[in-house]
């Protein structure tokens, strides 16, 4: 029986492992794809406190020198339609050199996947996790028939592609769709992000390369008339559904609609069974927490198991020192997140002016919002 078992390679299962590559631990990655297969690409949001995880596990320095890769976000404004207010927070005010980046998941997977190969870690590329069995004894990943991953801990990385029996789930349909794309504008973006709340929900430009990296929350009805839209007309529709802080739209790429909802995990573990990352919680994409949430998880529950003796990995005194230890971060970026689409995501007039106030507020009360910007940075810790 191994130490520590892995579903899933992508990003929070890779850390997870790299983090336990300098120990003593045995430790097994089973991944779907095929070894070698590239996955889809799409755009990430991290925070400075992710890189710093990046850093710890050697993945940053190979990834910022990955051309195209990476793109620092110097400064974030954010502002609510229809209503005053706004809040800027720029890197210089932490005194770093970004307060976060956006970066290709494709880049980024592929510095993960040929980190773990000079780690040494053991990944076993084309084997889909079926399901996960918890014991009083032992975890296992069950693959098929005939193969089961046996360990003292088995951890589910992999998102919602396993299904987790015994752990109960709070699901929240937000009746909404994100409409995923780029847009160009005729001038520099100067590394600067913007988060618009709009009554039909938030939207979110990211500086990526040369073009901004969109995400459009609406209504179902209003996401299938913009995904058919011409191109010159979608750029004029979010011109103005946007307004004046951004003009000057130029192209836009194919774009995507997702549904979304919030997707939470009542209880993580179970006997030598933990839950990280979206398999744990799935988030709303306002404020790009999501996946920030998910590393932190994986890296604290890497600290929680080099700090536990081999014999009691994975007892129930280990899983509560890691359900204590990511208990505040977890709860309050979940609050967060779904408080913000409940604050802003209507169109009552008398919530105008309050926000608007908080926003002024916190945009001029520096203690406020150096606070403000550091659990951006860093999750609340």
């Amino acid at each position: 029986m191994i130490d520590v078992a892995i579903a899933g390679a992508g990003p929070v299962g890779a850390t997870l492992a790299l983090s336990l590559a300098g120990s003593d631990l045995d430790v097994t990655v089973a991944e779907a794809r095929e070894a070698g297969k590239s996955p889809h690409d799409r755009t990430l949001g991290l925070s400075h406190g992710t890189r710093l995880v990046f850093e710890r596990v050697g993945a940053w320095t190979p990834l910022a020198a990955t051309p195209g890769a990476v793109t620092p976000i110097t400064a974030i404004d954010v502002s609510q339609a229809r209503g005053f207010g706004s809040v800027r927070l720029d890197a210089a005010d932490h005194a770093l050199p970004a307060l976060g980046y956006v970066v290709s998941y494709l880049a980024l997977q592929r510095v993960l996947d040929d980190a773990l190969a000079r780690a040494g870690v053991a990944v076993t590329y084309g084997s889909a996790v079926r399901g996960v069995d918890a014991a009083p004894a032992r975890g296992a990943l069950v693959i098929d028939a005939t193969r089961v991953i046996e360990a003292r801990l088995a951890v589910v990385a992999d998102g919602a592609a396993t299904s987790i029996d015994g752990i109960a789930r709070r699901r929240h349909d937000y009746r909404q769709v994100a409409i995923v794309t780029q847009v160009t504008i005729d001038h520099p973006h100067c590394g600067v992000a913007y988060e618009r709340f709009t009554p039909e929900g938030p939207v979110a430009l990211m500086p990526e390369r040369d073009h901004y990296a969109v995400i459009w929350t609406c209504r179902p009805i209003d996401a299938d008339r913009l995904l058919g839209l011409p191109d010159a007309d979608f750029l004029a529709a979010l011109a103005t559904h946007f307004g004046p802080r951004v003009r000057r739209f130029t192209s836009v790429a194919a774009r995507r609609g997702f549904p979304l909802a919030l997707d939470v995990a009542r209880n993580t573990t179970l006997p030598h069974l933990v839950a990280v990352g979206n398999a744990a919680q799935a988030l709303h994409p306002i404020a790009a927490q999501g996946f920030n949430l998910g590393l932190r998880d994986a890296f604290d529950l890497a600290r929680t198991i080099v700090e536990t003796p081999r014999a009691e990995i994975g007892s129930s005194a280990m899983l509560e020192r890691y359900r204590k230890r990511r208990a505040i971060d977890r709860g309050a970026g979940i609050a967060f997140t779904h408080g913000l689409v409940q604050l802003f995501g209507n169109d009552w007039s008398w919530l105008r002016i309050p926000r608007g106030v908080g926003m002024m507020l916190l945009d001029t009360l520096p203690i406020a919002k150096r606070a403000f910007g550091r659990a951006m940075l860093f999750g609340a810790r």
